[in-house]
């Protein structure tokens, strides 16, 4: 992606949910380099985004946007992830309904670690580790997934694959 246009879409007001079925999704996100005030207005822009769609949690490149950048609802307020990584997650797979922004009113049943530690950085560039369980685990998660364009229904079996593909052409249609 050309820098030029990189900055113009982050600095957009119009930042929207991408939904399945959008190349973008499956981007590989590159690693913010620049704390400034694009990265600041894109968080701030994610969370309204992520509070006007009742969400969990945001990930940049569902708003179409490559960069490593995650928010969580953590204890009621957001938490931003700047290039987090995985240091280690916890050897107890759960499985829980989960949902995505960008697959609207679908939940599926996805297994996933009970805990995670990641390391990321604040919007002022200083790094910070966070050790989570429970639904805060598995909403880091989901959202680093989105960072490596992994979606949820890559964790399904062919057949839900195809009722979900089913339910999405559905909506594109509208």
């Amino acid at each position: 992606m050309e820098k030029a246009y990189e900055e113009k879409v982050i600095e957009m007001e119009d930042l929207r949910i991408r939904l399945y079925g959008d190349p973008v999704l499956r981007g590989k996100s590159a690693q913010v380099l620049s704390f400034d005030e694009s990265i600041r207005s894109l968080a701030s822009r994610m969370i309204e985004i992520m509070f006007e769609h009742d969400g969990l949690g945001l990930a940049a490149p569902q708003v179409g946007v490559l960069k490593r950048v995650a928010i969580v609802l953590r204890e009621e307020k957001p938490l931003i992830l700047i290039n987090p990584e995985i240091l280690e997650v916890s050897d107890e797979l759960v499985e829980a309904k989960e949902g995505c922004l960008s697959f609207p009113d679908i939940y599926e049943i996805i297994k996933r670690p009970a805990g995670v530690r990641i390391k990321a950085f604040n919007l002022d560039g200083e790094e910070f580790e966070l050790e989570e369980e429970g639904i805060v685990a598995r909403a880091v998660l989901h959202e680093l997934d989105h960072l490596d364009g992994k979606l949820l229904i890559d964790y399904l079996s062919p057949a839900r694959k195809a009722l979900v593909k089913s339910r999405m052409r559905k909506l594109w249609r509208r």
